[in-house]
């Protein structure tokens, strides 16, 4: 009795006991009971212990109660009391949920010691239960059963604080369910219900970018019809981690295609490439089926494509790129925020997800071009069904196919297909498939007739203006984008127009072009077979050239104008009497133009004469210039006074010519007393390139021995005339290959020289002219 004579004292030193006979109605401050408040209590000790808020137990049904099992003890009492900062303080430590001030309790017990003990804290929106004895209670809401407290041999502590939704009764805590669309629980809270981000739900974003179309998480389609990179997918609580999507044209200026995806994250550019090339900013990767982590990226590869994985707080993103197509998955325990880019909303304007810098270059543009008719929208249309009939069927509860049959016939209706764009779509749909929903379908290529599935172009890697795609053959080859091609076919050329230096003459052939030909580059050589082209690794123009020390059989030419370099590209021999391939014979040349007859007539106010020569192709200078000295250091200056019968030294120098091909021949140069060189006194000082031996003062240096000479003489003026003194040279160019180009001259004074064709070219002679006063 010692535990009943000691509680007895405590509650006798709180108020009185009442005692509980039939059915006992008693009113409470106002208590919360799951949600619901109430002032009164009905007590009842028929069979059960019942102690209800609504009404007596037993007499109706749907009652909100606290129900105890059958009790056998004698004498039941109760016990009301108020606020105590003791029992407060013990029941905080004890039941560290409740967080309201305690207004009232009431005591419920039995007598005598294997009888019950029951007590009703009350906390506002609270309320905690305490049990004393080997008895269970259930609490219940609308008749059904919402928790079970089970005492024991010493007090036990129940918070039976909660609320009810639609007629249910829930603890403080309790799920009452999971919007698996949203991500977010609903729960129970003290008196009422609200949401929160679910622990329990995992939360995907699914996107597929193929060809032009992008597929967003909503399955909306759309297409992108420029050539700029765009922000695919990012999430503004993790501002330093963009997914990136660049497109190009391929064979069709108005259709652009997905042509890498890049992973940016803390400033570095990790770009997925055609070919499964990797590039970490510019620095090409190497990977393989083993994961290499890379700035928190983890990267690998197999013959099916490239995948990045990347983990961020909460959420973790897979992209999958196969060089064609890019999967990106976004996932995250609980409620996932919304993407931005187009994987958040394909519809959204490009202007808003266009890289700013991207759009100055051009890229923005949009471009037409004629139909193809060769294409049959039907049969493609017909096609892209496929994806709604089996084995596709399988997929359907999880991936709608709609968005992809939109995105294929939108594409192939426009698009030729080929470059096996006419599995593309199909090998789209089945791999979201697959990466969503675990479900491999093994016999759709034999229907659709695709081969298996394969990285495209792996390992065949591009230039910038290139595209990677199969060839007739089943091979893979470089093709020309679009843009960069046209101005190549709009003239029918196959590279860019020659490209004459000084010596040397070059030809680039575009290694797409040939492609496109169906050309074997390293069959190509000049009229030398020794002479093959170079290829540029990075742009891979095939480049053939030669030069006057390497002819490569070049065939040199003269006529009245022009001293012509030809030499030709071709796939066969000069001896070959038959041929079973398709031949190429490409010829390009360079030429020298003998310079235009022209008279430029200056006093010696000027230092120089200079005459600029437009030959075609090659461009060169010529100059005279009049120096006081033999080394030719001291210039005549317009200031620098000659005296009669002073020698002076004539330089006739060019700029632009290549010494290994042509030389200079002054062949005549000659004194009037007029302008114009063929009026009034005249004075001969060169003839047929030799100096004139009937004016001993006269030397000529280096004549016809490169691409300069010089000659002197004593300065002189005419018989009889004050008149200025008008200086005038007639050059001519002469091919070095195979000819003497120097004049042979007599040292008895008789000159000869060997004929035009085996030294110099004597037609269409140039002409400068010097002005001297007195």
């Amino acid at each position: 009795m010692l535990r009943l004579l000691l509680f007895l004292s405590a509650v006798t030193a709180a108020g009185a006991q009442e005692p509980l006979t039939g059915d006992t109605t008693i009113d409470i401050s106002r208590m919360m009971f799951y949600g619901q408040r109430y002032s009164r209590l009905y007590v009842n000790m028929t069979g059960n212990f019942a102690i209800c808020f609504n009404g007596y137990y037993g007499t109706m049904e749907g009652l909100d109660c606290i129900i105890g099992e059958t009790q056998t003890g004698k004498n039941p009492e109760y016990f009301t009391g108020g606020f105590n900062s003791g029992v407060q303080g013990s029941l905080y430590k004890t039941l560290p949920t409740l967080t309201s001030a305690m207004q009232s309790y009431i005591e419920f017990y039995e007598t005598p010691v294997s009888g019950i003990e029951l007590t009703i804290y009350i906390f506002g929106t609270e309320t905690a239960v305490k049990l004393y004895g080997t008895t269970m209670f259930q609490t219940m809401v609308n008749g059904a059963n919402v928790d079970n407290l089970v005492g024991s041999t010493f007090p036990r502590y129940f918070d039976i604080s909660g609320c009810r939704q639609s007629g249910v009764g829930y603890k403080t805590g309790d799920v009452i369910s999971v919007d698996h669309d949203t991500c977010t629980d609903l729960v129970c809270d003290d008196t009422e219900v609200h949401t929160r981000p679910s622990s329990s739900c995992r939360l995907e974003h699914t996107c597929t970018v193929s060809g032009p179309a992008v597929i967003d998480s909503d399955g909306r389609v759309n297409s992108v019809q420029d050539r700029c990179a765009h922000s695919l997918m990012s999430l503004p609580s993790v501002p330093n981690f963009h997914v990136l999507a660049n497109f190009q044209e391929r064979r069709r200026k108005d259709v652009s295609f997905l042509d890498s995806v890049t992973l940016r994250l803390d400033g570095s550019d990790i770009h997925l490439q055609q070919g499964g090339r990797v590039q970490l900013n510019d620095t090409t990767l190497t990977l393989n089926s083993s994961v290499q982590e890379v700035h928190g990226v983890e990267l690998s590869k197999d013959h099916t494509g490239v995948t990045a994985k990347v983990s961020l707080t909460d959420y973790n993103t897979s992209v999958f790129f196969d060089g064609n197509t890019a999967h990106i998955r976004v996932t995250r325990i609980g409620a996932i925020e919304s993407l931005q880019g187009l994987c958040g909303n394909s519809s959204r304007p490009l202007s808003d997800v266009r890289l700013s810098q991207d759009s100055t270059s051009g890229c923005d543009v949009l471009h037409n071009d004629s139909a193809d008719p060769a294409i049959n929208c039907s049969a493609m249309t017909e096609r892209c069904n496929l994806l709604n009939e089996a084995p596709f069927t399988a997929c359907h509860n999880h991936t709608d196919p709609a968005p992809y049959i939109t995105a294929c016939t939108d594409t192939l209706c426009k698009y030729p297909a080929v470059d096996g764009l006419g599995c593309q779509f199909l090998e789209a749909y089945a791999k979201a498939c697959s990466l969503y929903s675990n479900i491999t379908l093994e016999d759709w290529r034999s229907k659709a007739g695709c081969s298996a599935p394969r990285a495209s172009c792996q390992d065949r890697f591009c230039s910038a203006h290139e595209f990677c795609a199969e060839k007739a053959s089943g091979e893979d080859g470089c093709f020309c984008r679009a843009l960069f091609a046209s101005p190549y076919r709009s003239t029918g050329t196959l590279g860019d127009p020659t490209v004459c230096e000084r010596d040397s003459a070059s030809l680039s052939l575009v290694g797409c072009l040939l492609e496109e030909k169906g050309i074997d580059y390293s069959t190509l050589h000049l009229n030398d077979n020794s002479c093959v082209g170079q290829v540029d690794e990075q742009t891979h123009m095939v480049t053939f050239s030669f030069d006057g020390s390497d002819s490569c059989g070049t065939v040199v030419s003269v006529n009245n104008s022009q001293v012509i370099y030809k030499n030709t590209i071709m796939t066969h021999n000069h001896t070959d009497v038959i041929v079973r391939h398709d031949q190429v014979s490409i010829d390009f040349s360079c030429f020298y133009t003998q310079p235009d007859v022209r008279t430029m007539s200056f006093r010696i106010k000027d230092s120089s004469v200079i005459e600029e020569i437009t030959s075609g192709a090659w461009n060169y200078t010529l100059t005279m210039k009049a120096y006081l000295d033999s080394s030719r250091t001291r210039l005549v200056e317009s200031s620098t006074e000659v005296m009669l019968n002073q020698k002076i030294w004539v330089e006739l120098e060019t700029d632009g010519l290549g010494d290994g091909l042509v030389a200079v021949v002054t062949d005549s140069c000659w004194a009037t007393n007029q302008k114009s060189p063929n009026g009034g006194l005249r004075h001969d000082l060169i003839s047929s390139g030799c100096a004139n031996r009937a004016d001993q003062t006269v030397e000529v240096t280096g004549n016809g021995q490169g691409t300069s000479n010089y000659f002197s003489f004593n300065m002189f003026q005419f018989t009889g005339s004050s008149a200025d003194v008008y200086l005038h040279c007639r050059l001519n160019l002469c091919v070095t290959q195979n000819n003497t180009c120097a004049p042979t001259c007599s040292a008895a004074g008789s000159r000869r020289r060997r004929s035009a064709r085996s030294t110099y070219v004597a037609e269409a002679p140039a002409f400068i002219t010097m002005a001297w006063t007195n």
